[in-house]
C-alpha cells in the first residue's frame, strides 16, 4: 500500500490528508477501502460482467488462435497501432523508459480490457512479467443493443414470462423497471426472477435501495444456443 501511495505522490506532487493518513496507518484503514471497492464492484461492474467477460473471452480466443496459426510476433504486431515487434525488440510509441530483459521479469502478460480507452497501459514490476493492457476486440460494440433471438425455442421450456424477462435483461434492471417494460405484475416479475436466479440464469446486485438483475454468462449462453436453432 505504501509503495503504491508513494508512486501516486510522485506523479501528482504529494498526497492529501486522507491519503497521507492511509499511508501512515494502512492496517486500520484498509477494511474500509475493501468495503468501498466491493460496493463499487456490485454497482458498477457486477451487473454488466457477463457481457464484458464474453468480449474478453472472445479476444483471448482470437489471440490464442492467431499465435497457433501465425506465431507470437504476428500477434504483437497486430495488437495495437502504437506497438511493434521486430524479432528482438518490442517497441511502444511514447513510452518514456527503456526496459531491458535484465530489468524485467520473465515472459510477457497481455491483458485484454474494456476500460483502457484507445491506448495501452503498461506495468513493469519485477519479478512479475511485464504487463500490457490493451483494448479488447469488439469493445466498441459492448453497449450496443443486440437483437434477441431464441425466445420461440425457450418459451416452452422456461415459460413465456421467464423467457421474456431473460431477454429484457440485455442491460441490468430492477423489478419495478422490468414490470413497467413487460406489463407483468411486480409480484410475478419477482417470482420469475427468483426462479431464474436459482437456476443460475440471472444474478442480483444491490445498488443503494434497489436490486439490479442481470443475465449471467449461463443465461447469455442459453439464449445464444436457443437462437442457433431458429
Amino acid at each position: 500500500m505504501r509503495q503504491d501511495l508513494d508512486h501516486l505522490a510522485r506523479h501528482q506532487g504529494g498526497l492529501g490528508p486522507l491519503l497521507s493518513g492511509l499511508r501512515d496507518d494502512p492496517t486500520s484503514r484498509l477494511p474500509r477501502i475493501t468495503q468501498e471497492i466491493e460496493k463499487y464492484w456490485k454497482v458498477a461492474l457486477a451487473p454488466y460482467w457477463a457481457r464484458i467477460r464474453s468480449v474478453l473471452d472472445a479476444d483471448v480466443f482470437h489471440r490464442a488462435r492467431s499465435v497457433a496459426e501465425h506465431g507470437a510476433g504476428h500477434v504483437l504486431n497486430d495488437l495495437h497501432a502504437s506497438m511493434s515487434w521486430d524479432d528482438s525488440t518490442l517497441t511502444l510509441v511514447r513510452r518514456k523508459r527503456i526496459v531491458t530483459r535484465d530489468l524485467a521479469g520473465a515472459g510477457l502478460l497481455l491483458i485484454p480490457s474494456a476500460f483502457t480507452g484507445p491506448g495501452l497501459r503498461t506495468r513493469v514490476r519485477p519479478p512479475d512479467p511485464p504487463q500490457i493492457a490493451y483494448p479488447a476486440r469488439g469493445v466498441g460494440t459492448l453497449w450496443e443493443k443486440r437483437p434477441v433471438r431464441g425466445t420461440r425455442a425457450l418459451a416452452p421450456v422456461l415459460g413465456r414470462s421467464r423467457t421474456l424477462l431473460l431477454t429484457e435483461l440485455e442491460t441490468p434492471a430492477s423489478t419495478t423497471e422490468l414490470a413497467r417494460r413487460t406489463g407483468l405484475s411486480a409480484g410475478g416479475v419477482s417470482q420469475s426472477l427468483t426462479a431464474l436466479r436459482d437456476a443460475g440464469l440471472v444474478s442480483a446486485h444491490r445498488a443503494g435501495r434497489s436490486v439490479l438483475y442481470a443475465r449471467t454468462a449461463v443465461g447469455e449462453a442459453l439464449l445464444e444456443a436457443a437462437s442457433a436453432g431458429e
